[in-house]
């Protein structure tokens, strides 16, 4: 298979992963009783988001959201409650961050595997009009964490 080929694939996977998310959300639901919670609106889209989180001690033990919004919105919702529930909230905002990078660039040199879930949104670099819709449910993610008191 030439490289082209493989990327093609992954290019497509990529794009499965965020339209299943995306139409069938794992982590949307109203979390109650919860420590923090934020609302993120993007009003030159329509995008509206609202996460919250449970805490455990120093960790996210679990994280919810309600959103209304194009696939990309609510697919980063969803990958996102995955990747920061059992982290502290250190280890949620250099993921926050490096997936901040990820979506403006396309690169994450400083990634491990603890971004492999989130892959499926590198594509996004590609369509600057889109970077808010991705990046929406991770700014009022930091901002439950600021309010459970935790940011």
């Amino acid at each position: 298979m030439s490289q082209a080929a493989s990327f093609d694939d992954m290019r497509d996977l990529y794009q499965e992963v965020i339209m299943a998310r995306g139409r069938h959300p794992q982590h949307q639901l109203r979390l109650d009783p919860y420590d923090g919670a934020a609302k993120g609106d993007n009003p030159m889209c329509g995008d509206r988001v609202e996460v919250r989180i449970r805490m455990a001690g120093d960790t996210i033990a679990e994280a919810g959201f309600e959103a209304r919004g194009c696939a990309i919105s609510v697919a980063s919702a969803d990958l996102m409650a995955d990747a920061i529930t059992g982290r502290t909230p250190t280890e949620v905002r250099t993921l926050a961050e490096r997936f901040r990078v990820m979506v403006h660039t396309g690169a994450c040199p400083d990634c491990g595997p603890e971004m492999d879930p989130l892959r499926p949104l590198v594509g996004v670099h590609e369509f600057k009009s889109r970077l808010k819709c991705a990046t929406l449910p991770w700014d009022a993610m930091l901002g439950a964490l600021k309010e459970s008191g935790h940011g």
